[in-house]
């Protein structure tokens, strides 16, 4: 599965990265890089979580 991700910068410089897909799922960085690393880890969580449900 592609994760695919938006991304925006706060005014502080961190970056958000938000998993388009998984509504809530998002994630804050000091890199770009490092707020989209967190999300794909969360949303792999996620996906995993909804797999156990069905």
């Amino acid at each position: 599965m592609e994760i695919e991700f938006d991304f925006d910068r706060e005014e502080d410089g961190r970056w958000i990265a938000e998993v388009v897909d998984l509504p809530g799922v998002l994630a804050y960085g000091a890199m770009q890089e490092e707020s989209q690393a967190k999300a794909q880890a969360m949303a792999a969580e996620v996906i995993a979580e909804q797999a156990t449900r069905i």
